[in-house]
């Protein structure tokens, strides 16, 4: 599994129904893409839900990388927004873990992500293994925040440049009720053609 996500910040004034409606016109087009496990068209509209920004941010978890290349890079869907936006920057990360939720049947209408930086010495006895027993313990919970009933889809990703961790999770409920989330979305649209090929649990054994 690998997650991917870029982030296109509007202007304040940015009439935000232009999005919804690019959504409801194409997002259909990657409901059935081979290689992809999900796309959740999420954005943040400024002063809502704790925004300070008008935001398009879909987030991606791939199974195939081959696919997500194409994708980016092989004229497979990413040539549309450089063409309409300009080409940002696209921040990926190694996948580590993966639940279904309760709500997994449900339509999703929200999600929320927390990122984190892994501080720079973890290893406090010596041992090497720090940073493996932070990922474990995020894990864990991962595993214990996916069984709330609203969630549909939790997942956790590292970026091993940055050393930095995302937690991206899908809801069902019309707000995220994330506490500890960084930023709250709402989703537009979710494609899910290789939903039931998501790892679950742990990505390695």
């Amino acid at each position: 599994m690998y997650a991917k996500q870029y982030e296109l910040t509007l202007p304040a004034d940015y009439d935000m129904q232009i999005i919804r409606k690019r959504v409801a016109e194409g997002g259909h087009v990657l409901d059935h893409r081979a290689g992809l496990g999900l796309k959740a068209y999420a954005i943040r509209e400024r002063g809502i839900d704790g925004s300070p920004v008008n935001q398009y941010a879909p987030f991606y978890l791939w199974n195939d990388t081959g696919a997500m290349a194409r994708f980016l890079v092989g004229g497979g869907g990413f040539q549309n927004i450089v063409r309409d936006f300009g080409r940002p920057v696209v921040r990926h990360w190694t996948g580590i873990a993966c639940h279904a939720g309760p709500a997994r049947a449900a339509l999703p209408r929200a999600a929320s992500r927390r990122l984190t930086s892994i501080p720079s010495d973890p290893d406090l006895d010596g041992t090497g293994l720090g940073l493996s027993e932070l990922i474990e313990w995020e894990a864990g919970q991962l595993r214990r925040l996916s069984g709330h009933d609203g969630i549909h889809t939790a997942a956790l990703a590292v970026d091993p440049r940055h050393w930095q961790l995302v937690r991206f999770v899908v809801w069902a409920d019309s707000s995220a009720p994330d506490e500890e989330a960084t930023e709250h979305y709402e989703v537009l649209h979710l494609s899910a053609p290789g939903l039931r090929n998501l790892p679950e649990g742990r990505s390695w054994c």
